[in-house]
């Protein structure tokens, strides 16, 4: 499952690099629910005229996993690394500060479940959690 996670991400960097989904493989790695959630944000971005530079880094393990439920699930907490991250704004064409209250480092949450033999993330947390 962090195998999966983990190019969910990559994916997920590379439609903020574009502000757009085309050309990722995230549907591959991510249910509906979590990549609507890629998507909307996307949509924002592509609204507002910004990519993202650089990239997030993560460093997520798993915390709990349930083999034997129905539908096994496995939940991951994820330490995101914001210092190499800039959002650029293409039309001014500018760095947009993150605003100051944002942590560089914090945890966010992941969820990851087992379909038709294969792991894929249903739900993603990214609001922010404790520093790490």
């Amino acid at each position: 499952m962090l195998k999966v996670y983990n190019a969910m991400t990559a994916e997920e960097t590379k439609a903020y690099q574009r502000a757009d989904v085309k050309g990722t493989d995230l549907e591959k790695y991510a249910s509906l629910d979590a990549l609507g959630k890629i998507r909307n944000d996307v949509a924002l971005m592509k609204e507002a005229g910004t990519v993202v530079r650089g990239g997030v880094q993560h460093d997520a393990e798993v915390t709990g996993i349930n083999l034997t439920a129905k539908v096994p699930e496995a939940k991951l907490k994820d330490c995101v690394d914001l210092s190499k991250y800039e959002t650029y704004d293409t039309k001014a064409k500018k760095v947009i500060p993150l605003p100051t209250s944002q942590p560089l480092r914090y945890y966010a949450t992941a969820t990851a479940q087992r379909w038709d033999g294969r792991w894929i993330v249903t739900d993603v947390d990214t609001q922010g959690g404790s520093k790490c």
